[in-house]
């Protein structure tokens, strides 16, 4: 009591993002927040080998106001998807929401459902994968649950449809660690089909039927979506939820494997 503190605030720093008239799938849009549905194969936000053509530098021209909401380099940005990785994705066009969601995907308060096709049919239709995720013990681009400094994670798992020796899941996680659904089915035996990087690739090649090992092997992003996605609106504390449909050629892969019993 009695203090007196004495402080400037800094004038914001620059940016050298540049904005681009990049296409958005806005599925839900107010003064907070925007929800996205974004495609496989663009990157969330700038970085090595990507300097532009990513969601940020879309979203900068979709919302002008936006450059140091959360940071310069990565504005409105609360979390990632993959490059190759398809579905929701929650951008907050204020600073009072990037840190109320920054902070419910911190408490895990944000529920997140995937669907991924996975090379395997597991013995159960559901369970539990609680192992630690943290960087590879020897290639550091990857992520492991044999690392030393593992994080906790956990994903829950359900068999949405099954197809011989490929399987449609459904993944709740309650962490999200980098790569964390990718890590963890590739730890329990079904890698997902498509990812080269935790062994879904090289699994197909094991598949009998050379019809389907020939699509699988020609399906060249991990066929992994975000499906579902709630959270709190960040100004009003409503419970929002919204639903992402599976990308077509998830579908049409699904499709093709429904007519027959892969071996």
């Amino acid at each position: 009591e009695g203090d007196v503190v004495v402080f400037s605030v800094p004038a914001p720093a620059a940016s050298d993002l540049v904005a681009q008239d990049i296409p958005l799938s806005i599925i839900y849009e107010d003064a907070s927040l925007l929800v996205i549905d974004k495609p496989a194969g663009i990157v969330v936000h700038p970085a090595p080998g990507h300097p532009e053509g990513t969601i940020v530098n879309a979203i900068l021209h979709h919302c002008d106001d936006l450059c140091g909401i959360g940071g310069v380099q990565r504005p409105g940005i609360v979390h990632r998807l993959d490059k190759d990785t398809s579905g929701l994705l929650v951008v907050a066009k204020t600073d009072q929401a990037h840190r109320s969601l920054t902070e419910q995907f911190k408490s895990h308060q944000v529920r997140k459902t995937y669907l991924t096709l996975v090379v395997g049919d597991p013995r159960e239709d559901d369970g539990v994968i609680d192992l630690p995720v943290g960087r590879h013990p020897v290639d550091r681009k990857k992520m492991s649950t044999l690392s030393r400094r593992g994080r906790e994670a956990l994903s829950r798992w359900r068999v949405k449809e099954r197809f011989g020796r490929v399987s449609l899941l459904e993944v709740d996680i309650e962490t999200g660690r980098t790569h964390q659904i990718r890590v963890h089915l590739s730890a329990a035996g079904y890698p997902v089909v498509g990812d080269s990087v935790y062994g879904g690739t090289k699994r197909a090649a094991g598949i009998e039927d050379v019809a389907a090992r020939n699509r699988l092997k020609a399906f060249k992003r991990q066929a992994l979506h975000a499906a579902r996605l709630g959270f709190s609106h960040p100004v009003s504390g409503k419970e929002l939820s919204f639903v992402s449909p599976l990308p077509e050629d998830m579908t049409e892969l699904c499709a093709f494997l429904r007519d027959r019993a892969v071996r």
